[in-house]
């Protein structure tokens, strides 16, 4: 659909809802007063921070409760509940000291016994907990998950104001997984209190508390006056759950959203329209879409082929085209913000576009002519994609067939290893590389776990294992370096783009902010006229 049949569409949505739908006028006279009002396109699952596995999810927790440690937007890890903390000369042993201002919404003031319930009851098989891995380094981890004693000994309460962690062995980004929900703080007597419905009345230290939850509906937060950083700047956030994209460009347009992030259909009107272009913001993400190539399965058992169909592709050309600058080009899986001291790579370290090159690689590998399947999800844009790479595979020598699967049949058969190749895409859990070199290619992580390309490589393997247990982080980065160099030159990946995610505000909106990661948001800084 062309730029102006869309908008002929949306107008007439408009128009038909406006006439039909009284329920659906939003006016911004109507908005609670002080509230930003944003979009969720699901009905979150649960608000506990021991249950949360999702962004969005995160993203409202993140303004409920705290941890010790979070992030700044530079992604330093800074103090939260934790004002200091001092490292032991084994890089083993973290001793944090609290502050003393700190209270939960209930009014009780926050101590390290609540940070050792909080972290045993993730911790505790009871809770059933999905991401225990979190906190599993530390000593005595495995045996309260293995529900061998309720409590893990390399978890110590000092005092009301001091907690000391002592892990199995170093692990340098463990300061990072802290910054994580699962490491959020949590009263015992709230979750004694609601049981298994935690998740629906949430009780944490943060910024906001939850006024109200009509499931399917909206979720409303209102600010703290007590929170010991000052209270927001907004009276609260009201979160309302809109499936389909085409209804939530219509609410923002009729002003009941104040942020909308763009769909992928609306970004080019977006961008161009007079009203619209000047409240447009975008930030590129901690992320990296890419080609996965099956190592097991013939013909990307062969590096000739993996490393030609990087060159097969013009992914700049895909990049400014059908993905409409939506990105930064990719050299390697880690997206740049993530890099430090000047380490990462260049965009043009990664793979440029020789197709001839390609072309005379797969003849000599004798590939040419060989049928493969790609698989995808059920994703009209992905198709728009991959129909291109279709052609540009074709022109290399392999014939790939495009095999689109609903996502839970997709996500079985790349688990079972059955695709040739697939599209797929990671996002951090924390910021570190260390979250995308090994899960994603470490090769006790092959299958389900996350390599799904079946990545097997021994001197790689000992690169990452090296740089988890160094805790000085510029010869931890210089590890992360020559990893990334294995990675890029044994291919098991053709690197896409890290993609940028773009929002339209209202112009009542002030410093509004899209941040490198869903938990530095506290929802602080932006503010209403």
């Amino acid at each position: 659909m062309n730029l102006r049949n869309r908008q002929l569409v949306l107008f007439l949505v408009i128009v038909l809802v406006l006439a039909f739908s009284p329920g659906c006028q939003r006016a911004p006279e109507s908005k609670l007063a002080g509230c930003l009002y944003l979009r969720l396109s699901t009905n979150p699952t649960t608000l506990d921070p021991a249950l949360i596995t999702d962004v969005m999810g995160g993203g409202i927790a993140a303004k409920i409760f705290n941890g010790l440690v979070r992030f700044n937007d530079n992604l330093d890890i800074v103090p939260d509940v934790a004002e200091s903390w001092k490292i032991s000369n084994d890089h083993r042993t973290y001793t944090f000291t609290l502050r003393n201002n700190v209270a939960f919404s209930n009014g009780r003031r926050v101590t390290a016994h609540d940070f050792q319930y909080s972290f045993e009851r993730v911790l505790s098989p009871g809770t059933k907990a999905p991401i225990t891995w979190v906190l599993d380094r530390i000593i005595g981890a495995r045996d309260v998950l293995a529900a061998r004693t309720p409590h893990a000994s390399g978890i110590r309460v000092i005092d009301d104001r001091t907690l000391e962690l002592t892990l199995e062995k170093p692990f340098g980004p463990f300061l990072s997984l802290l910054g994580m929900s699962a490491a959020y703080v949590v009263p015992r007597e709230a979750v004694a209190q609601f049981g298994q419905d935690f998740g629906s009345h949430p009780v944490g230290s943060g910024p906001y508390v939850l006024s109200e939850w009509l499931h399917g509906q909206s979720l409303t937060l209102s600010s703290r006056d007590d929170y010991f950083e000052g209270r927001p700047r907004l009276q609260g956030i009201v979160y309302r759950v809109i499936p389909e994209d085409l209804t939530a460009v219509m609410e923002f347009e009729t002003g009941g959203l104040d942020a909308l992030q763009i769909p992928a259909s609306e970004y080019r009107r977006y961008r161009t329209e007079p009203k619209w272009r000047g409240q447009v913001v975008g930030r590129p993400g901690l992320n990296c879409y890419y080609l996965g190539l099956n190592n097991r399965r013939a013909p990307f058992q062969d590096i000739r082929v993996r490393q030609a169909v990087n060159m097969a592709i013009d992914r700049r050309r895909l990049l400014e085209t059908v993905f409409e600058k939506r990105g930064v080009l990719a050299a390697g899986p880690v997206p740049p913000p993530l890099w430090k001291f000047g380490m990462g790579p260049k965009d043009t370290d990664g793979y440029g576009y020789e197709p001839e090159r390609a072309k005379r690689m797969i003849r000599e590998a004798g590939m040419e002519g060989k049928r493969i399947k790609i698989y995808i999800s059920a994703d009209p844009e992905v198709l728009d994609i991959l129909e291109v790479i279709q052609q540009y595979l074709s022109r290399a020598g392999l014939i790939a067939e495009i095999v689109q699967l609903d996502w839970s049949a997709y996500k079985e058969a790349l688990n079972k290893g059955e695709a040739d190749a697939f599209w797929l895409s990671w996002w951090a859990d924390y910021p570190d590389p260390e979250n995308f070199f090994y899960p994603m290619f470490h090769s006790s992580n092959a299958g389900p776990a996350g390599n799904r390309t079946w990545y097997n490589d021994p001197a790689f393997d000992r690169l990452i294992e090296q740089a988890q247990s160094t805790a000085d982080e510029r010869t931890r980065f210089s590890l992360y370096r020559r990893a990334n160099g294995h990675i890029v030159k044994n291919a098991p990946w053709v690197f896409m783009w890290h993609r940028s995610d773009f929002y339209v505000i209202q112009q009542r909106v002030r410093d509004f902010r899209i941040y490198p990661i869903y938990s530095v948001d506290k929802g602080m800084d932006v503010s209403l006229k």
